[in-house]
């Protein structure tokens, strides 16, 4: 995200912050970025119950009329109202202190030892060196969070099926 972009998205963020709390969500990020031709301002929001459709278009409902009024963006864009998802991706220090023992992918921009991409379980943040430390196969790794390209949720849909299937299948049987 440019700087300029960054600073749309911080400044979008102090202003729906309070109704989007008011509303009994939590502000999990916002993204002002360019694609093609279109600008698109993405309001990601969390709730302990998950959030549906209806609590997006809730939400948008409440804070179009704060960005119309207080219009902080030059121009056009496309203004769109969702959930994490079940793989939601980590971007600031308390995205990872809040997912701290979960299982998540590190994507890297450069190679460490011989690898660009690391998953384990995220032990959280180092309070000394703002590190995010990860365990992989036993192994504590650091990283720089300047080091990192992407990060997000893990989730097994294998693991998931799989246990479906077994449900299905104990259901079946009795």
């Amino acid at each position: 995200m440019a700087k300029g972009q960054k600073n749309i998205a911080q400044t979008v963020s102090a202003l729906i912050l309070p109704t989007v709390n008011d509303l009994g969500y939590s502000l999990w990020d916002v993204e002002y970025v360019k694609e093609g031709a279109s600008f698109y301002l993405r309001i990601t929001i969390d709730c302990q119950e998950g959030v549906s459709i209806d609590d997006c278009e809730k939400v948008h409902r409440a804070i179009e009329p704060i960005l119309d009024s207080e219009d902080p963006i030059e121009g056009s864009y496309y203004l769109e109202v969702s959930s994490p998802g079940i793989e939601r991706v980590l971007r600031t220090e308390e995205h990872f202190v809040a997912m701290s023992g979960e299982t998540v992918v590190l994507h890297l921009f450069t190679a460490v030892n011989g690898k660009k991409i690391f998953k384990g379980k995220l032990l959280g943040v180092d309070e000394t060196t703002n590190n995010i430390v990860l365990e992989e196969n036993g192994t504590e790794i650091e990283f720089s969070p300047r080091s990192i390209a992407r990060a997000h949720l893990y989730y097994d849909f294998d693991q998931a099926m799989k246990n479906i299937n077994t449900e299905t299948t104990e259901d079946e049987e009795e």
